[in-house]
């Protein structure tokens, strides 16, 4: 495995976050027409501060060539082992591996330890070595319906392994998003699946309030932190329900999903959630709307010019109404306009946890543009009811979903 001293992509090595830095992933590539993804998954990886090994398959090699992977990580990019011991070396040196795309060849084969590629003699290594292996199908949907699939799945799951599941459209079970690939690698190599058996219901986005049917009451919540959760909490093996407003970015496919609209519909949907369900926690990370208007109209509001006086009324407290009926963990989030003064925030937080019967309280400083709404950045304090308080610094919101996550996890255990 011969180490160039200088290439360029190494540039780009934690230019996103260094979430990954000191941490060395292979890449398992095979031929799946979807190959050409792979690049892309192999760079993200490095702009989160991950050292890439690539590792090809033979067939790989006739539909891209491993020079393009080279110049992609700077690493030699290995296609066969000879009468050296190469998949051992990668396989100590690596905290786990991704085959992204997998087909349907690979996947049977590690599940019956068919080492006749590098791709599956590395993979059944890592797996020998008890470290994480994340699995990216790509197939044509019969294929993935085809019980040999599903045997072969079923089978790899029982290990140290993660599937992203493909997104089925156009009769193909197509690549994932790279933003899902990279957070299950991220998930699994740092924290493995320790939420295994954990049931979590999430909120998510905003809601509206309609006026008319063409205008409504919002706010400028996309989202991201309640996804960045659930994806989260998913690969690291919870059982997640996300309930969620418009939002408009990507929600995860594979994540037990709720769609709604209006503060109302996400109040009846938590409720309905918790009473038919034995969730350990629920993280409330929805901004719904605090007000709807007192008269609304089932036709379009004709402009004619004048002044529009209009008269808001408060919406149900979700968490408030939540407490009544569900005594398991309730987290909270605040977000606050406290220009910069952080003993204002933990004050405000301190209250809002009191008030709305929270257990833990996320709140994070609103007037700040460079966190936030809209941003894939976050920073935080996390506060608890026993009076704990847990600084989170600026950083992606997949790494302060983690975080959070990580809280709640020693909070339930320790019961």
């Amino acid at each position: 495995m011969k180490k160039m001293k200088y290439h360029p992509s190494s540039e780009i090595i934690g230019t996103h976050s260094l979430v990954l830095k000191g941490i060395t992933i292979v890449v398992g590539v095979t031929s799946s027409a979807a190959i050409y993804r792979s690049v892309d998954v192999v760079r993200e990886l490095m702009r989160k501060g991950a050292e890439v090994y690539v590792v090809m398959s033979r067939d790989a090699t006739k539909l891209i060539s491993p020079t393009l992977f080279e110049w992609a990580t700077g690493n030699e990019v290995l296609v066969e082992f000879g009468g050296e011991t190469g998949h051992i070396a990668l396989s100590r040196i690596c905290s786990s591996m991704v085959i992204a795309p997998a087909t349907l060849n690979t996947i049977a084969k590690i599940a019956y330890g068919i080492t006749d590629t590098s791709v599956t003699l590395t993979a059944v290594t890592v797996a020998g070595m008890g470290k994480p292996l994340i699995i990216v199908p790509a197939m044509h949907k019969y294929l993935w319906d085809s019980p040999q699939a599903k045997e072969a799945l079923s089978k790899v799951k029982e290990w140290n392994c993660a599937i992203v599941p493909p997104i089925i459209e156009e009769n193909k079970a197509k690549f994932p998003l790279i933003e899902d690939i990279v957070s299950a690698a991220e998930a699994l190599t740092l924290r493995g699946r320790d939420l295994t058996g954990f049931k979590i219901l999430i909120t998510a986005g905003p809601t509206r309030e309609f006026l008319d049917p063409v205008r409504f009451l919002t706010n400028a919540s996309s989202g991201r932190m309640g996804i960045a959760i659930a994806r989260e909490a998913y690969f690291r093996g919870a059982e997640v329900t996300l309930i969620h407003g418009p939002v408009p970015i990507s929600v995860p496919h594979y994540v037990r999903r709720v769609k709604v609209t209006t503060t109302s519909e996400m109040l009846s949907a938590v409720m309905n959630e918790v009473e038919s369900r034995n969730y350990d926690a629920v993280i409330l990370a929805g901004a719904p709307a605090d007000y709807s208007f007192s008269v609304s109209s089932k036709e379009k509001i004709k402009s004619v010019g004048k002044e529009l006086e209009l008269i808001l009324k408060p919406t149900p407290k979700i968490s408030s109404e939540l407490r009544k009926v569900f005594n398991g963990l309730i987290i909270g989030f605040a977000a606050e306009t406290v220009f910069g003064d952080i003993n204002k925030l933990i004050k405000l937080a301190q209250e809002k946890l009191k008030k709305r019967g929270f257990n833990i309280i996320v709140a994070n400083d609103i007037s700040r543009h460079d966190i936030g709404f809209a941003s894939e950045f976050n920073e935080v304090y996390v506060v608890d009811d026993k009076g704990v308080k847990t600084f989170i610094p600026k950083s992606p919101k997949s790494v302060v979903a983690r975080r959070i996550l990580d809280i709640i996890r020693d909070r339930v255990t320790s019961k």
